[in-house]
């Protein structure tokens, strides 16, 4: 009889327990570190590990994120908003939509702009005197000389991805090493699968800076559009009003490629974090899922 009592009360003290709460993806979120570099200025870098890392052994895909102090929690020095990306990530590989990935977040600096400038798309420096030419950069709120982009890459490629690769359990090949970035991150993460095939496989950009310089960098693309997978979209809010002749152009020339070419419209959605906040797991799901 005592026996029978223990057990129901072992079971309604069970009952009465709350269930254990999922693990907060803020969890996986490793401390900011200081990336030096040869090629570009050093600046702050951040990890984040999917919920299943500590409990495995296994390798992982790896995605760098430009922009990196808008993709977590704290809000955006622009726009009080954050992308919240790995917690679209947490809830998609919850849900089995997205492979588990390590998301590497870049924070951006004074030169922006520069950096994330695709180097080799930089028209020519006009002649002076020809009257049949337009110097492109009077347009544009950067300076020819701190044009960067080709040394932000060499970062990325041959100083960041070595130190991911060495400190974590990462999949290195092209396949599993991939980019997401808006607007002029958008541009760069492009040109990062262009200059760099055999390291990056994919790339997802949001609201791409094809306007900016009058389209000279779509331009350019339209000439050497990269092999990997490649995720577009844009809203026809606010800037992004005027991304969509210049992405339609791209797309034109990219033809027929299948699953491995998206691109979207998003009607009303306008330029800004809350937007890529509120559909990235649509590029995230293009990136990992479905593989």
């Amino acid at each position: 009889m005592h026996g029978m009592i223990r057990l129901l009360a072992a079971l309604l003290a069970l009952i009465a327990t709350p269930a254990l709460a999922a693990a907060d993806p803020a969890d996986g979120l490793q401390p900011k570190f200081t990336a030096t570099s040869k090629f570009v200025p050093a600046r702050t870098v951040q990890v984040w590990l999917p919920p299943d890392y500590a409990r495995s052994k296994r390798r992982y895909p790896v995605i760098y994120l430009h922009d990196g102090q808008n993709v977590y929690d704290d809000p955006s020095p622009w726009s009080g908003k954050s992308w919240a990306v790995h917690r679209a990530l947490a809830k998609l590989i919850a849900e089995r939509k997205a492979r588990a990935s390590i998301l590497v977040a870049v924070w951006s600096n004074d030169n922006r702009i520069g950096e994330y400038m695709p180097q080799a798309a930089v028209p020519p420096v006009v002649t002076p005197g020809d009257p049949k030419a337009t110097d492109l950069f009077k347009t544009l709120p950067v300076e020819r000389a701190k044009i960067a982009g080709d040394a932000y890459l060499r970062f990325l490629v041959t100083e960041l991805k070595p130190l991911i690769d060495q400190q974590y359990r990462t999949l290195r090949g092209p396949r599993d090493t991939m980019l997401m970035g808006s607007s002029m991150g958008g541009l760069i993460s492009a040109y990062a699968l262009a200059r760099y095939p055999t390291i990056f496989g994919a790339a997802a950009c949001l609201s791409t800076a094809w306007p900016i310089g009058d389209g000279f960098t779509e331009r350019w693309f339209e000439a050497h559009l990269p092999n990997g997978r490649l995720y577009f979209d844009y809203g026809t809010g606010t800037n992004d009003g005027s991304i969509a002749p210049y992405q339609s152009r791209i797309d034109a020339a990219a033809g027929n490629r299948g699953g491995r070419w998206v691109s979207r419209a998003f009607a009303g959605a306008e330029h800004s974090e809350r937007a890529w906040a509120a559909r990235v797991d649509i590029p995230l799901t293009f990136l990992l899922g479905g593989r």
